[in-house]
């Protein structure tokens, strides 16, 4: 078996055709969240997925599930309840509290891969522009829904999303698809296949197509300004 590579501050990572086939995608194993390590992680086609206290363990699988924004499949029901305009939209305006109603999906409290050390890592990368948040609210102003990611370039990375509500996650993936068609991303990175995606529009692509991907989306700039959406669901059709 292939050994995998221990990583301290200041390695590089590895090529990713080092990585495992089984465990799906397994790289390298330690280091730290740091903004610098988790930004290069990304733009490799890289991710943390692990659970505290264990060491952080980065992934790269492949294939990898992707969503490309004008493939976005909006259903009958899903167009029912934009139609409806029941659901308030923000951005960025609750990005821990989404972490958090998203990371109590997996277990009690943070005990879960969006643990303590996740949560203040990406809340730093917020901070710096780098994280982005879309905020699904009920007509008495509670976030119900919502779903948190990485912009950098043009490509999305898709972290986690949540729903209190139906279609309240649904909802928020329609609002980021807005977001990023004006921005002229390529894609959203949806990193393991699941039925779920698949039934929105994602598909597999190779490690090798996405890479390629990444090489021509990640160092086009897409305008910030793009980071906002009409204040209820309806306005999305």
């Amino acid at each position: 078996m292939r050994a995998i590579q221990q990583l301290h501050t200041g390695d590089a990572f590895p090529p990713t055709s080092e990585a495992l086939d089984y465990p799906n995608g397994l790289l390298a194993v330690g280091g730290d969240l740091s903004p610098a390590r988790l930004l290069d992680a990304y733009r490799r086609g890289i991710f943390p997925w692990y659970e505290e206290p264990q060491p952080v363990l980065w992934w790269t699988p492949d294939p990898r599930s992707i969503l490309f924004p004008g493939e976005l499949h909006v259903s009958r029901s899903l167009r029912k309840t934009l139609r409806r305009n029941r659901f308030r939209l923000a951005v960025d305006q609750r990005f821990e509290a989404v972490m958090r109603h998203c990371a109590q999906l997996r277990g009690d409290g943070l005990g879960t891969w969006i643990g303590d050390d996740m949560l203040a890592a990406y809340c730093d990368l917020y901070h710096i522009g780098h994280a982005h948040s879309v905020e699904v609210l009920n007509e008495a102003g509670e976030l119900v829904g919502g779903l948190y990611g990485i912009a950098i370039g043009r490509m999305y990375f898709g972290e986690s999303m949540f729903s209190e509500e139906r279609d309240a996650s649904k909802v928020a993936l329609a609002a980021l698809v807005d977001i990023l068609k004006r921005g002229g991303f390529r894609a959203i990175d949806c990193q393991v296949e699941s039925d779920h995606l698949n039934s929105l529009g994602a598909r597999n692509i190779s490690r090798l197509d996405f890479e390629a991907l990444l090489a021509q989306t990640i160092d086009v700039a897409h305008d910030n300004s793009v980071w906002q959406l009409p204040e209820t669901c309806g306005d999305l059709l």
